[in-house]
């Protein structure tokens, strides 16, 4: 990185580990964070495929793809990177276009340092129990006396002005707003464990789609892209619909009031496996995503969109996508986002049902 002391400068000072790859994914220039977090210098990287150096739980060579078609940054989410002999680190991806080549990238690797992880799910297990301590507590504690309040107001707005029925009236709405938000909670802490049997993800996506075009995508339209040859999926059925449904309605309410787009689009592809518990990765074929042509996911919240209480939109509580990446995790798959303003992804892996195998205790 030689275009100037200032630049040169600020790409030594980078605190994350960098990469320049080539067009052919070969390593070009690092940093010293990156030379730290491979343990290896500058002089023994260059001109080696990345691959060689770095291993990694995603579909990198479908993302460089990308980048370098649109021409637009890309995150990645919460994956394991190992480099070397290292153990494999959780890490945060972004990979983007160099201007003044547009077939070179950049990978930038933030590593997090987290002390549990809910396998592929993007989702922190202290954070799901800290949510499922909460609903247990706020029901019981916060309920009963909105209720109450509820209650005492609409007895008082028998009796008053109409310049005053507006306060008794902001009451019970409020109320019966933060009881809404509680029973989201509850609905987040009560998921059961999944009963999982094999089957077929296109029959759910068809009644999530037929559920949202009567609903909240009823101003949209709503575009199959299958693939009918994929086989079945070994899931708790009525979950996997809760995950489809939310999505859907996600991508409704991100796009413009007046109409939109959403693309439903599965496909078959072997390149991404999930690490296990004993540290053996598992097939994740099975892909799902569900595209929306919105303004795509603020910059400030891309990183943590699967993290319970984080929303993009006012008035979201941050628990549906949170749910989500709960339920995807429990059923051993993988949820990934990609967002650009006009286009956001939602990916959801899946492994394949065994052949012999109907029902997963």
């Amino acid at each position: 990185m030689k275009n100037g002391y200032g630049t040169e400068r600020v790409w030594s000072s980078l605190p994350i580990p960098a990469f320049i790859l080539d067009a052919e994914d070969r390593i070009e220039e690092i940093n010293p964070a990156a030379e730290l977090f491979t343990n290896t210098s500058i002089r023994g990287l260059r001109g080696a495929p990345v691959w060689d150096k770095l291993a990694v739980d995603a579909m990198l060579e479908e993302a460089f793809t990308r980048v370098r078609s649109n021409h637009a940054e890309l995150f990645i989410n919460d994956v394991d990177v190992c480099a070397g002999k290292k153990p494999p680190q959780q890490c945060n991806i972004q990979i983007a276009p160099m201007s003044d080549a547009p077939q070179k990238v950049l990978l930038l690797i933030s590593p997090r340092e987290i002390a549990s992880r809910l396998g592929r799910g993007h989702s922190n297990k202290t954070a799901v129990k800290s949510v499922i301590g909460m609903a247990e507590m706020l029901a019981h504690e916060i309920k009963n006396p909105l209720a109450g309040i509820t209650g005492a107001a609409q007895l008082l707005s028998m009796n008053l002005t109409q310049d005053d029925l507006e306060l008794t009236d902001l009451i019970v709405e409020e109320s019966r707003r933060i009881v809404k938000l509680l029973e989201q909670v509850e609905q987040f802490g009560n998921l059961r464990p999944p009963v999982r049997k094999a089957v077929n993800i296109h029959d759910l996506l068809d009644r999530a789609r037929k559920s949202a075009l009567v609903g909240f995508a009823a101003h949209m339209e709503v575009i199959e892209d299958y693939d009918p040859s994929l086989p079945p999926t070994l899931a708790d059925g009525d979950q996997l619909l809760q995950v489809f449904l939310n999505l859907l309605k996600n991508a409704a309410e991100a796009s413009s009031k007046g109409g939109g787009t959403i693309r439903i689009r599965t496909y078959f592809d072997l390149a991404l496996r999930v690490r296990q518990d004993d540290g053996s990765g598992q097939a994740v074929p099975l892909q799902v995503e569900i595209i929306d042509d919105g303004p795509g996911i603020p910059a400030g919240i891309a990183n943590n969109i699967f993290d319970p209480f984080v929303s993009g939109r006012e008035n979201g509580t941050g628990l549906g996508l949170a749910l989500v990446s709960k339920i995807i995790s429990d059923h051993d798959g993988w949820v990934a986002v990609e967002t650009v303003p006009g286009r956001t992804v939602f990916r959801i892996s899946l492994p394949v049902a065994p052949k012999t195998s109907k029902e997963n205790e």
